[in-house]
């Protein structure tokens, strides 16, 4: 039996050509919401559109844009995107981000600059654009944090700090909005297959005892899928969360417990 808690409901995903991104966008559609999955990458947003609209459901649907969300401009061309196609905005999920590991005092400025444009810059600009719309429709916002939002993360200094920021900035917003109300929540995998995760490295000199470092932020059950996260967002997105906001719900299968 589908759910089709978002039918009629409009709602933009960035990041959305692969992993978690693209598992939310196929899964918002598959509730019958009508997704404009945004991201950098042409191709793999070919895919989510083929996928997404495989499994529409309620009078879902999917359009895809390519965009930087970094950039000033790219953030309100997607909305405005958005707006043209179905006339109003209810949803926003912010999962584009990127991750790159390293010693802090080797990390360089360019790499440091490049994550905080993507993953901090890209949503305070999306959420920027999105909240005139989502004010209207009295909509919802979710955003991607990390476990390493709140749980060190050694060689991630740079993620790890855009992803504590973003948590940090979903809830002022959650209080800022709160008597529209537009509800702003965040997501923080941990121990999930994504393109993030597969592409992670780690110094090729760490010692032994550095190794346990990594092991302590492994989830003991396994890694979890993109459609494990991908399901929470379309929690935070229905009515069904309707008296969650300013939350941070965490998705590892249970490495921080």
């Amino acid at each position: 039996m589908s759910l089709e808690r978002l039918s009629d409901r409009v709602v933009i995903v960035t990041g959305a050509a692969s992993g978690i991104g693209q598992a939310t966008a196929v899964r918002l559609a598959s509730e019958g919401a009508k997704v404009l999955a945004s991201d950098i990458n042409h191709d793999g947003l070919t895919e989510t559109l083929e996928i997404a609209n495989k499994v529409a459901e309620g009078g879902g649907e999917c359009i895809t844009h390519v965009a930087d969300i970094s950039k000033e401009a790219d953030a309100a061309n997607t909305v405005e995107t958005a707006i043209e196609a179905w006339g109003h905005l209810d949803g926003i999920a912010n999962i584009a981000g990127m991750l790159r590991s390293g010693r802090t005092h080797e990390f360089s400025l360019d790499s440091w600059n490049q994550i905080l444009a993507v993953n901090l810059t890209g949503t305070f600009l999306m959420c920027r654009e999105a909240l005139p719309h989502l004010m209207e429709s009295k909509g919802s916002i979710v955003n991607a944090a990390s476990t390493s939002s709140s749980f060190g993360h050694p060689w991630m200094g740079a993620y790890a700090a855009s992803k504590g920021a973003i948590w940090s900035f979903t809830q002022t917003l959650a209080v800022e909005y709160c008597k529209v109300p537009v509800r702003a929540n965040c997501v923080a995998p941990g121990s999930v297959h994504s393109g993030i995760t597969s592409n992670v490295t780690f110094p090729d000199d760490i010692t032994k005892e550095e190794g346990k470092l990594v092991r302590r932020i492994m989830s003991p059950t396994g890694f979890g899928d993109p459609q494990d996260v991908a399901s929470v967002v379309a929690l935070l997105l229905s009515d069904d969360g309707k008296h969650i906001t300013g939350e941070c719900i965490r998705i590892d299968g249970g490495t921080h417990a």
